[in-house]
């Protein structure tokens, strides 16, 4: 693969992602489309070198995954993610292996596809979550713990794949397989807490350039070793690797530093995925399987967690939105069929068909997700049977008719310093938050708190907005504003309002849309600032004083 070929695949993959941000789509897609043209084109001369370059980029986001998973934090996936995601997935491989028997397709591979069917993309997920200010929300919790079950468990599956010899796995082999992962694991444990932390302490983390290429070096070199003379596989030694460097105080600083070069070898790993839908593969007589398996993603998947949130007390929207968020195949689906298909125990067809399946569904799922408000909206009636009457997301408080009162909308952070004070002012107010340990928090200091999403209509209707005389928010997620905001201006007497936002623009829209006051942390930090300069005229001992006393609140409010 020579300078001009790198060059094309760089361009024509960077023309292709820029029309997929355009169509509000998952980079990757426009990657494996680039791929597309350039095979149809016969712009690829060698797929093998492609190939293996694109290897690195999978060996990097395996890194990545275990550099950014502690073994300490795996406990505090949550009950109900657990249950959620165990159930999930037990559930939709049971019925995804029936599907794709009773279409035909034989009984190894009918386990392959069924769990690249199973398994949904974190990548895609994660993103749409944090672009809506939705990771802190509870389906967003919800959703980021599932995710982080299926990753476990796939790169399980990975592990026990890898060890495979011909296809087959003998009881011995099983055995000897297990003897040779707990020995691996165990090594890693033992580098990771005896050697690792003193070499990166002395000798590599003060220097950037240090950190990179040895990082780079760990990385490649442990993929290398386990790939070879350990015999598993490149995926699971990059996994590996980044296990042993997450305890690290400089984990968040490898991780910044190497996801640029996973990035670009990735890019290069999703336009091998495209070549693969042209070559040697009839893509025409895969539509019809990849129609009905799009419908099982899309469709099946966010109903069988419906059920499932619903019977463990979940309202219907927030099982909606879980389900959405998941309802797509993900990045490492695509890992799974490869190491399949170089065990010779799935087709390049069926390989091409889970690809083909992972494009479409990722294009919709994102469609489906911007739209989940809609959605919802229209099918609320139709999953009512979804939802207990007594559920963990009703209004958790004794039933007191709230009249002239606040409403406090978020309680973590400012919020925390506003019921200090409300309190002390004996002010009646009401909280509203979603998260459970908030909860569980102010529950126990007999404050009247709602348990439950700010964007749902009907813990709106229960905060008697209409009797209120303020309503304060101190979320920054534009839409839950905006949707007080419209609730407001139906009334005849409507409430003060007080919003927080991120931005200038955004705090624009909320005055256009009726708010009292809206701040905004930029400008006020500056006014604040300002403030602070003319009071002190510019001294800079004063300051210090004011700053020792500003820490001292900090520390005991």
């Amino acid at each position: 693969m020579d300078f001009s070929q790198i060059t094309l695949f760089l361009v024509t993959s960077a023309l292709f992602g820029l029309l997929a941000k355009f169509l509000k789509q998952p980079l990757l897609i426009g990657y494996l489309f680039a791929g597309v043209i350039l095979a149809g084109g016969g712009f690829i001369k060698d797929i093998s070198s492609l190939s293996n370059l694109g290897k690195i980029g999978v060996t990097f986001l395996l890194f990545l995954l275990g550099l950014e998973i502690k073994l300490k934090e795996i406990p505090e996936i949550g009950k109900a993610a657990l249950i959620i995601g165990s159930a999930q997935i037990f559930l939709t491989s049971l019925l995804a292996i029936f599907l794709l028997l009773f279409l035909g397709f034989g009984f190894v591979p009918s386990i392959y596809i069924a769990f690249a069917l199973t398994f949904s993309s974190t990548i895609i997920a994660v993103k749409h979550l944090s672009e809506k200010n939705d990771l802190e929300s509870l389906y967003g919790r919800i959703t980021v713990g599932v995710l982080l079950l299926q990753d476990l468990v796939v790169v399980s599956i990975l592990l026990l794949l890898s060890g495979l010899k011909g296809g087959n796995l003998l009881f011995q082999d099983f055995a000897f397989l297990l003897v040779k992962t707990v020995s691996i694991l165990m090594a890693v444990w033992f580098v990771s807490k005896k050697i690792l932390p003193f070499l990166f302490e002395k000798f590599i983390a003060a220097s950037g350039e240090l950190l990179f290429i040895v990082s780079c070096a760990w990385v490649l070199g442990i993929s290398s070793l386990v790939a070879g003379p350990i015999g598993l596989s490149l995926e699971v030694g990059g996994f590996l690797a980044g296990l042993s460097l997450s305890s690290l105080p400089e984990h968040l600083q490898i991780a910044a530093r190497t996801r640029p070069l996973r990035d670009f070898f990735l890019t290069l790993f999703f336009l091998y995925l495209g070549t693969r839908l042209i070559t040697g593969v009839d893509i025409i007589s895969l539509l019809p399987y990849a129609f009905v398996l799009c419908l099982f993603v899309l469709i099946v998947k966010p109903l069988i967690v419906l059920p499932i949130m619903g019977m463990i007390g979940y309202k219907r929207r927030t099982s909606l939105f879980t389900g959405l968020s998941i309802a797509q195949v993900s990045e490492f689906s695509f890992i799974l069929l490869a190491l399949g298909t170089s065990l010779g125990q799935v087709t390049e067809k069926e390989s091409s068909l889970v690809i083909l399946v992972g494009v479409f569904t990722m294009i919709a799922s994102t469609y489906l997700m911007i739209k989940q408000e809609w959605l919802y909206r229209r099918l609320a009636s139709h999953l009512r049977i979804f939802e207990k009457k007594k559920n963990k997301e009703s209004a958790l408080i004794e039933k007191v008719n709230f009249q002239d009162h606040l409403v406090l909308i978020g309680a973590n952070r400012t919020g925390r310093s506003l019921i200090n004070f409300f309190r002390k002012k004996g002010v009646s107010f009401l909280v509203v938050d979603f998260d459970p340990k908030v909860f569980s928090s102010l529950t126990a200091e007999g404050i009247n708190v709602m348990f439950g999403d700010i964007s749902d209509n009907e813990i709106i209707k229960l905060m008697n907005l209409d009797k209120a005389k303020m309503v304060i928010s101190t979320t920054t997620n534009l839409e839950d504003n905006l949707t007080i905001l419209e609730q407001i201006r139906g009334y005849k007497v409507r409430p003060a309002s007080m919003m927080t936002v991120s931005t200038r623009e955004e705090g624009i829209k909320l005055y256009e849309a009726g708010a009292s006051y809206v701040i905004v942390p930029e400008v006020v930090a500056g006014e604040h600032i300002k403030h602070l300069l003319k009071a002190y005229r510019f001294s800079g001992e004063r300051l210090r004083k004011m700053g020792k006393a500003h820490f001292n609140r900090l520390i005991f409010k």
